[in-house]
This record gives C-alpha cells, sequence and structure tokens, in this order.
C-alpha cells in the first residue's frame, strides 16, 4: 500500500518547510545585516553557508520528508534517520556558525558553564551514547515513540548531547580547543566502542524488539507523531506490513546494519581529515633544512 494515503501534510510536513526556511533567512541577516553591530564580528565564509544550508537541507530531508513517515513504518528507515541526525548533521553545525556567533554565546555565564561542562571530552563522549542506548531500550523506546512530547523532549535533548559529543572535534575556537592530535584520534575510537552495543542488540536480537514497528495498536499509536489521530481512524489500517515489504526481522536487522556502517563511514571520514591535519601540523612543526639536514621551527 502506498504512503500517499496519509496526506499531503503528513508526508511533507509544510509548517515544518516553512519554519526552516524562515530559521535559514535569520541565519543570513543575522550574519550580514546585522553583524556589524556585534562588536568582532566577522562576515560568515562561503564554506560556512554551504554547510548551514545543506543542515538545513538535511533536516527537511530527516524530520520533514516522507522518510520520517517511512521512520514509523519500517525501523530500517528510523535508523538511517538516527544515523544521520545525530552523526552527520551536528558537525555540520557547528561549522557552519561563525566563530563570532559562538564567542558571542560564550559570553553568556549560563551558557558557558553548560556547554564547558558537557563538551568535556569525557563527559560529552559518556552522556550522548549512554542516552542513544538507552534509547534503544525496548521498553524505553515503546514508552518514548508513543507519547508526542516525550519523545520531542528526549529527542531534542539527544540532539543537544550530539553537539556537545562532537564540538571537542570539530569547534574552530582556539580558546576551545580540548582535545588535540592523537586524542582526538582516540576520541573517535571510542565514540566507535561506545555506539556498538546498541547496534548489536538490534543486529543479532532473535525476536522483534519494538512493539511500535511489531504490534498494531502500538504502532498505530506511534503513528500519530506525524499523521493526525482523525486520519488513522478512518483508514482501517492492520499494521506497518501494509507498507513494508521486508519481513520485520529482516527490517530491523538491517536497521542495525545501516546504522553501524553509516557511522563506521562517519567517523572513518571525520578520522581521516583529523589524522593528515595533524601529520600536517607536526611536519610544519618540524621542518629540516635541506641544506643543513638541521631541523628549524615554522614560521
Amino acid at each position: 500500500m502506498s504512503i500517499s494515503i496519509f496526506g499531503f501534510r503528513a508526508l511533507w510536513s509544510p509548517y515544518f518547510f516553512v519554519a526552516l526556511v524562515l530559521l535559514t533567512i535569520a541565519y543570513f541577516i543575522l550574519t550580514t545585516k546585522y553583524r556589524s553591530r556585534f562588536s568582532g564580528s566577522e562576515r560568515h565564509t562561503a564554506g560556512q553557508v554551504s554547510l548551514f544550508v545543506t543542515f538545513m537541507v538535511l533536516l527537511y530531508i530527516i524530520k520533514g520528508s516522507p522518510l520520517d513517515l517511512l521512520g514509523h513504518i519500517m525501523f530500517s528507515a528510523h535508523m538511517v534517520q538516527m544515523a544521520v541526525l545525530y552523526l552527520v548533521m551536528p558537525p555540520l553545525l557547528i561549522i557552519s556558525i561563525p566563530n563570532w556567533i559562538w564567542r558571542k554565546l560564550f559570553t553568556l555565564s549560563a551558557f558557558d558553564r553548560i556547554f564547558s561542562f558537557f563538551t568535556k571530552p569525557l563527559i560529552g563522549l559518556l552522556v550522548f551514547n549512554l542516552l542513544f542506548s538507552f534509547y534503544h531500550i525496548p521498553l524505553l523506546f515503546d514508552f518514548i515513540k508513543t507519547d508526542m512530547w516525550i519523545h520531542a523532549i528526549y529527542t531534542s535533548v539527544l540532539f543537544v548531547t550530539a553537539i556537545f559529543m562532537w564540538f571537542p572535534l570539530v569547534n574552530q575556537l582556539e580558546e576551545k580547543q580540548t582535545l588535540t592530535g592523537l586524542y582526538k584520534i582516540g576520541y573517535i575510537f571510542g565514540n566507535g566502542i561506545l555506539l556498538t552495543p546498541a547496534c548489536g542488540l538490534i543486529i543479532f536480537a532473535d525476536n522483534p524488539l519494538y512493539s511500535t514497528f511489531s504490534d498494531p495498536s502500538a504502532w498505530s499509536k506511534a503513528m500519530e507523531l506525524c499523521v493526525p489521530s482523525s486520519s488513522l481512524a478512518g483508514l482501517n489500517l492492520s499494521g506497518p506490513e501494509l507498507f513494508n515489504g521486508l519481513p520485520l526481522m529482516d527490517d530491523q536487522q538491517l536497521g542495525g546494519v545501516l546504522m553501524k556502517v553509516i557511522q563506521e563511514v562517519v567517523y572513518g571520514v571525520v578520522l581521516g581529515y583529523i589524522f593528515f591535519a595533524w601529520y600536517r601540523k607536526e611536519n610544519n612543526d618540524n621542518k629540516i633544512d635541506p641544506l643543513s639536514g638541521e631541523g628549524y621551527p615554522a614560521k
């Protein structure tokens, strides 16, 4: 059965799209027309603009397009959402925000204290991965997925902790560099290890784990997060198998595999970038005079 029966609003989230457009306009206004009102401000770079627009496009695809609806029907689609939302998008947002805006935010004492505490490498690492793992405990997962407000709060908090986790790795502020060189590489490996148990639980489970993808009543309740209950009542649907061509267990295992694969690809790309940046820095700091063969410091 086609998901088009849920209607345009459920498929394309027009209000969410308008909100993202307004936020994008606000970003450009703040970083161009009104930046002169802030001391120390600098014009955003083309790279920052590209990353912010990419972030907004991805946010709409993940939370506003039919993929969001599919995330309530297919567990594999849900895991793709999770991987992109928490592993791909936070670093894009962090880098896309100009340094002068970050510095203005850090002048707010409460923001500075909270952010400085939760972006300590060990704390940022543990808090995000624990919240992510707790989310996929079947009992908690089904409870969160069937309550609109709890789901909104938990996933928002999880996104904020993902920003905390990524900040020590990708932020461009010299005064906020808490990790350097090999420590960043170790941090990435630690992230990969801590995320593995949640993926393993899903991949190697012998039975369906989540009622919101297997039990018709729980699934119908979870669908109310993106489809008006009045619309669902008139459709008389028996369960997600009407829209999902994959057997339930195959879909569940595919979700775990996709999460792990996307995680490995993202961390691999970041690891390569960090390693070569560290390697170049080490070479520049220890240059060799070609005539004397002696080392001299880089300018």
